[in-house]
């Protein structure tokens, strides 16, 4: 049997068993049709299948209906009821609904934040094998919230995560043996990380793979393949990749120098609020470099870079103001020098 044929007996056995009431096939039958599986995409029809199966206490159900709730497929949007629909779903132990209910209290979708039920709900679906409960919670350990900082936890649910493919997992893992954080350092076993998950499309893992061929950290020095790599990053609006991609430019280093196209990806990393795109776009009007220079452009772009704690920017911004002080002082010197010349140039042809 084919595998189209197998699908549209799949089909027609959901179909029966909705006609007879059955929680299952309305379930099942609601995700052929909500991801258009050998039938045409129908969110509303799979809203009502789902609300018909989940009303029979369908765990399964109760979460995917939670989830079209959530992102108003067929549905108009409703986080509340989303949030209602996870915690009867949750309650069931079905691993993917702890981890939406954990991810609405993360966000505060729907519900009050609270990093600490988070991290409660993360662990129970974790425990269970989900790779983005796994993921998430690995994240909280890693930054300190909900939970104490822990490296050694962070990697340990990093890897869990990362063995059943998740890509955000292996990028991240890839920056605790970077930095050696929680694992001893190894640049090798980074880059070997950082590529698993850029081959899948993560951006973050583009771009930290990108920068470890510009700096030839665990792999030989390359300039054009970390062209390539910030490329693809830069063009998912990933900030660090435009500015890194912006350096490139800047500086030419794999590519002809080119301070337009610089200045271009700087500015779409520093509109982001990337400090070190900002600091570098002031620096490209400060000298202007692929622009007409601009003392006071350069100032405000140092200053938001400034005030995020970037100490080059701060440095920079003392240095233009320096700078712009004294070219106003010597714009007064030279008004007042003309105006001297003037009057002598008057005097001297009255007197003739």
């Amino acid at each position: 049997m084919t595998k189209k044929a197998a699908t549209k007996k799949k089909i027609e056995k959901y179909k029966e068993g909705v006609k007879n009431g059955d929680a299952d096939a309305q379930s099942n039958l609601g995700t052929m049709l909500s991801n258009g599986q050998g039938v045409r995409r129908n969110d509303k029809e799979a809203v009502r299948l789902y609300r018909l199966s989940a009303k029979q206490g369908n765990s399964g159900a109760q979460k995917n209906l939670g989830r079209m709730l959530e992102n108003g497929q067929g549905v108009r949007r409703n986080d509340k009821e989303a949030v209602r629909l996870y915690r009867l779903s949750a309650k069931q132990g079905n691993s993917g609904a702890q981890y939406s209910l954990g991810r609405m209290f993360k966000r505060g979708k729907g519900v009050r934040r609270n990093d600490k039920e988070a991290a409660r709900l993360y662990r129970l679906s974790a425990k269970q094998g989900y790779s983005r409960a796994q993921t998430n919670l690995g994240m909280m350990f890693d930054t300190g919230k909900g939970v104490r900082r822990n490296y050694k936890e962070a990697v340990r649910l990093y890897r869990l995560s990362a063995k059943q493919g998740n890509q955000i997992a292996q990028s991240n893992l890839g920056t605790m043996f970077e930095n050696g954080q929680g694992v001893r350092r190894n640049d090798k076993e980074a880059v070997r990380l950082y590529r698993l998950s850029a081959k899948q499309g993560d951006s973050g893992a583009q771009n930290n793979l990108g920068r470890m061929f510009d700096m030839g950290k665990g792999v030989r020095r390359n300039y054009k393949e970390a062209v390539r790599l910030y490329r693809l990053s830069a063009k998912q609006d990933d900030q660090f990749a435009q500015n890194n991609l912006g350096t490139i430019f800047e500086f030419g280093k794999g590519v002809r120098c080119n301070y337009k196209e610089a200045a271009r990806l700087y500015r779409l990393s520093a509109k982001q609020g990337n400090q070190f795109a900002q600091n570098n776009l002031g620096r490209i009007f400060e000298f202007g470099k692929g622009v007409r220079c601009n003392y006071k452009e350069a100032a405000r772009l140092y200053r938001l870079s400034a005030k995020q704690g970037y100490s080059k920017a701060r440095t920079n911004l003392k240095n233009i103001i320096k700078t712009m002080k004294a070219v106003k002082k010597n714009k007064q010197k030279s008004k007042k020098l003309f105006r001297v010349a003037s009057k002598t140039l008057r005097k001297s042809r009255t007197k003739k």
